[in-house]
């Protein structure tokens, strides 16, 4: 059976599409003891992320099992992750966050 999303770090609150996957379709990533089976709420392109839990505004997506934006919004279990509803560094969340100018 081939993999259609990749769970990169126990610890990661997202995983990675493998293929272009369809609202409704059910998930299965699993990395070592972690195994997470997820219903889309939205289509998910190749290359993009979707939530494995609720993510509550202002929390980090952990990618890598690092921080790698901070949520604008809360995003449920399943909804795709993405730049309308997540923040990264390159866009100033740390500037924001220490109140520093770009």
């Amino acid at each position: 059976m081939k993999r259609k999303a990749i769970l990169l770090h126990p610890k990661d609150n997202v995983a990675t599409a493998l293929v272009d996957l369809k609202k409704g379709e059910k998930v299965h990533v699993a990395l070592g003891d972690v195994s997470v089976e997820v219903e889309l709420l939205e289509d998910i392109e190749f290359g993009h992320k979707f939530a494995l839990c609720d993510i509550k505004k202002g929390d980090e997506v952990l990618k890598y099992g690092l921080p790698i934006c901070k949520a604008l919004q809360d995003v449920r279990k399943g909804e795709w992750v993405h730049v309308h509803n997540c923040r990264s560094e390159r866009f100033g969340f740390q500037r924001e966050k220490y109140g520093l100018k770009a």
